[in-house]
């Protein structure tokens, strides 16, 4: 039975529409689902679309485990047009013919794959000096600054349709989808802005698993959240550690408990011997195994998964 008074704790997997941000949405589902306590996994972009993994609860605690994964994208490229943000929400400013074969763009594509070093654009929430560049930016200013490294795992072709050339592309954290299409456009020679993005992938998780405003809508407050994964399934990558009822009674008061194997500096998810995850420890030298993000006691967790 659902307590109806008590804030959910879990993960709703979102379909985010265009033209809202990635905060609109987060508050919308916060009225939706009923919670006070609620934090996205890595934002989308207003005109942006798909997998917008949202967290609530106890679930706000392992939402780096989801900020810090690979993202994978469909994303369409007008080339032969630039914008200053690299994407639909300013004017086109520069035009060029485009003059180039799917040969020509398999191979350009090609080049990009591995590691690589972007310069995040103005145009971004990334902090210099104490301001974020967008602030910058609408003040019409240019700042200096730093690249960052990222890998592009794949990034391939899916069609071209006169100048709108439609890819896929996986991802590290922090890769800036505008930038890349900039990089591409300036690559091949003619210049290119992002027109459409949709993530369909966000770690483990897939745009299939996803549910759109629409159908939480229609829906009773039971089965939104019933959509919920539990807090759990943010650490499914990491080893999983059963602990025996003693550790549990340590680790759950924050205690160090000794447990010789693996190596030093390796994050776990741990659980209770009924189950129930606990949170998440680091092992340390000599075998130590210490707390770092603990689940709170009697909370309304939503239901497990299998």
């Amino acid at each position: 039975m659902v307590d109806r008074n008590a804030g959910p704790d879990g993960v709703l997997l979102l379909d985010k529409p265009a033209g809202i941000t990635s905060t609109r949405a987060l508050a919308k589902a916060k009225r939706l689902v009923g919670s006070l306590k609620g934090g996205h996994t890595g934002t989308l972009d207003p005109f942006a679309t798909g997998l917008l993994p949202l967290v609530f609860g106890e679930a706000t605690k392992f939402s780096r485990f989801l900020i810090d994964s690979r993202k994978a994208y469909e994303a369409t490229l007008r080339l032969g047009q630039e914008t200053p943000t690299g994407d639909t929400e300013s004017e086109v400013t520069t035009r060029r013919p485009v003059q180039v074969d799917s040969q020509r763009i398999d191979d350009v594509l090609a080049s990009f794959v591995g590691v690589q070093h972007q310069i995040p654009p103005m145009h971004s929430a990334v902090h210099v000096a104490g301001r974020r560049l967008y602030e910058y930016a609408r003040l019409g200013e240019e700042v200096e600054r730093p690249s960052r490294e990222v890998q592009i795992e794949s990034l391939r072709r899916v069609s071209t349709q006169d100048a709108d050339l439609i890819v896929t592309v996986a991802c590290s954290k922090g890769t800036y989808i505008r930038t890349l299409a900039q990089d591409i456009g300036a690559r091949l020679g003619c210049g290119a802005h992002l027109v459409a993005l949709r993530r369909s992938a966000v770690g483990g998780f897939e745009l299939v698993e996803a549910v759109t405003f629409e159908t939480l809508e229609a829906e009773g407050l039971d089965g939104r959240r019933a959509r919920l994964r539990p807090p759990e399934t943010l650490v499914r990558g990491l080893a999983r550690l059963d602990a025996t009822p003693a550790e549990a009674d340590h680790f759950g008061h924050g205690r160090v408990f000794v447990r010789h194997e693996g190596e030093p500096g390796e994050e776990l998810a741990v659980f209770e011997p009924g189950g129930r995850f606990l949170g998440v420890a680091r092992r340390a030298e000599g075998g130590r195994v210490l707390a770092l993000r603990l689940m709170a006691t009697g909370t309304a967790n939503a239901p497990v998964f299998t």
